[in-house]
């Protein structure tokens, strides 16, 4: 019988919300914080229902961060729940990029952005690293076959700079095969979300229509999540519909990387300077509706048949190979963002800070990096 909620769905939306307001980091920092307040701190959802959710989410194509959100709010809330949950954390970052893309446009780009990206960039691996330690301590425990698997998504996710979703699938299997061998292949009930056939090109003069379509198919076909979305939009919409310039794309990026919640949520200010607020409702609903649907409707099954050990053991290894391609993606990030020494400085401050002091917010941290990073660039102009 499954145990009743010791929480509201109230509750939860306001979770949700607020952690769509001040959530900086993008998808690692965020299901780290996850992780931190409603498994830890809360104890509003169990570790292994956590677990189950990040496994679904991390096999489905879409943001991390938002289906894990929705799984979430499915545990105890059903289809409702989850629905609100999504919207929940969407919400306050899409009003911001919305925000962010009238000025642009009034205003001729953003020049001040990059002083501002140079230091919350910066104190975001800072923060990221601390909720990859955190996240990998408490999941993976001391299980060797789980720790091989982690230290080798880590190094191939780094050596490649992107997320093998066949790695992570081999990874389930040989947990699987290790801990509740099948006694005959066929007998598997391991239920895995498939990925739908390309479906030809729809041809139409809607600028909307166009977004909606192209949007949809990143929600639909993009593995890996936060930051991997950003090739597959590249290539569309600067490559094949040139609807944006190089650097408009890369202030899009910014955007997404210094406004809290999901980094997705760039496509809201893609979509902003496509075909203003229609195109960015178009944008955002396109991307995320796909995601919410390949995780509700396998759901259910995670829920009914995730106590099974075989689906426990294939769970454990999806998690493990999860959380080692996050710690190389960290890696990623870090290689990218940390140029010099002030930006190393800022990182391994603001990591320091975070695990000495456990109760301090981040975005305190990321406000005080900004702040620095401008003083910086003034001094050094």
């Amino acid at each position: 019988m499954e145990k009743t909620a010791n929480y509201s769905l109230k509750d939860l939306i306001v979770y949700y919300l607020k952690l769509g307001t001040w959530g900086f980091g993008g998808p690692v920092a965020l299901v780290g914080y996850m992780y931190r307040d409603l498994v830890e701190n809360k104890k509003w959802i169990t570790e292994d229902d956590y677990k189950e959710g990040l496994a679904l989410s991390q096999l489905a194509p879409g943001p991390l961060a938002a289906q894990l959100a929705i799984y979430i709010g499915f545990v105890h809330h059903r289809i409702l729940g989850a629905t609100l949950a999504g919207i929940a954390f969407v919400l306050p970052s899409f009003l911001m990029v919305l925000g962010i893309g009238y000025a642009y446009v009034t205003y001729g780009g953003l020049p001040w952005m990059q002083a501002v990206f140079y230091g919350v960039g910066a104190a975001v691996i800072g923060i990221i690293a601390i909720g990859s330690y955190k996240l990998t301590t408490k999941s993976i425990g001391k299980d060797k076959v789980l720790w091989m698997i982690f230290v080798t998504l880590a190094i191939v996710t780094f050596a490649t700079e992107q997320e093998l979703l066949s790695l992570i699938l081999l990874a389930g299997c040989i947990m699987w095969f290790v801990k509740a061998p099948p006694k005959w292949l066929s007998s598997a009930n391991v239920i895995l979300p498939t990925v739908i056939a390309q479906i030809p090109t729809i041809t139409t003069e809607s600028k909307l229509w166009q977004l909606a379509w192209f949007f949809t198919k990143a929600g639909a076909f993009v593995f890996g999540s936060g930051l991997a979305i950003v090739p597959f939009l590249y290539g569309g919409v600067v490559g094949e519909h040139h609807w944006l310039n190089e650097q408009q794309f890369l202030d899009a990026v910014a955007v997404a990387m210094i406004t809290p919640g999901p980094v997705v949520i760039t496509v809201g200010f893609i979509g902003y300077l496509v075909a203003g607020v229609g195109g960015a409702v178009v944008a955002a609903a396109a991307t995320f509706i796909p995601c919410y649907l390949f995780t509700i409707i396998p759901a259910p099954y995670f829920k009914k048949y995730g106590k099974h050990p075989a689906i426990k053991a294939f769970v454990d290894g999806v998690t493990a190979a999860a959380i080692g391609a996050i710690a190389g993606a960290v890696l990623v990030l870090a290689k990218r963002t940390l140029t010099d020494i002030p930006t190393m400085v800022i990182a391994v401050s603001s990591a320091l800070v975070l695990f000495k002091f456990k109760k301090l917010q981040e975005p305190l941290v990321i406000v005080v990096a900004a702040v620095l990073a401008i003083v910086i660039k003034v001094l050094l102009h």
